[in-house]
Formats: C-alpha cells, structure tokens, sequence
C-alpha cells in the first residue's frame, strides 16, 4: 500500500511553552495565554486546530461555490472547542453574506462535513509516536 504524505510540520522550542512551527512553506508561533502558564505569544493548540478546520472548511465551501458558480459573498466559519463533563465536540457555525436558496444551504451544510480536516477529525486519527532522546 503507498502512503501519501497530506501535510507535514515541525514543531521546535527550547523553553517555555512557545513553540515555533514550521512547515513546508510557513513559519507560525504558537503557545499557551498567560493564564496557562505560556506568555501568549501565538496561537494555542486548540485555537490552531479550529483555524486548521475552518480554513479547510472555508476553502472547500469557496471550491464548490465557484464549480456551481453560486455568490457567497462573505464568507466566514465560527468554531468552537466544548466539553461536556469528559465529552468534547466542536461547533462549527458558518456564515455567508449572499442570500442563498433552501437547496444552496442544504448543499453546503452537507459538503461541509465532507471537508478533508473533517472527515480526519471526525472518526478520530491513529496517531503512531516515536521518541528519538539525545539526537
């Protein structure tokens, strides 16, 4: 079976909570607030995987827009992390600016749940780790 690499990053940090991101193209910054113990100088974790999913599900939603030729106008996706005693579930709540029929906004809902971020978060992803110490 081949595998396909999606995405890759590297994470570095020699103190602290805040951690440098790299990836193929991009640096980022991320690290807990203050109240956490971080000195907020990025993003946290949790805030970088909703961004992660609502890119994914604003780009996606745009994709199909243009192929059925529809006007969104703006667009913009809400997210939010809960936990319900030991449960956790995102909301996810997504916004246009145009006017879009019944049928428009049933298609969209339905594609939204088919976006790639989704459909790896949803059932969950096996996650295999190495540790490698004093390389």
């Amino acid at each position: 079976m081949l595998t396909t690499i999606l995405a890759s990053a590297t994470v570095s940090g020699q103190s602290g909570y805040g951690q440098t991101i790299t990836t193929a193209s991009h640096e980022i910054h991320s690290d807990e607030p203050v109240r956490r113990g971080g000195t907020n100088t990025g993003p946290s974790p949790f805030e970088l995987l909703l961004a992660s999913l609502g890119a994914c599900t604003a780009i996606t939603l745009r994709m199909y827009a243009e192929r059925k030729e529809w006007n969104l106008g703006g667009l913009h996706i809400k997210l939010r992390l809960l936990k319900d005693a030991d449960a956790q579930h995102i909301e996810r709540t997504i916004s246009t600016s145009a006017a879009l029929d019944a049928e428009q906004q049933m298609k969209l809902l339905e594609i939204a749940d088919k976006t790639p971020v989704t459909k790896a978060l949803a059932p969950g992803v096996r996650i295999q780790t190495v540790l490698e110490a004093g390389v």
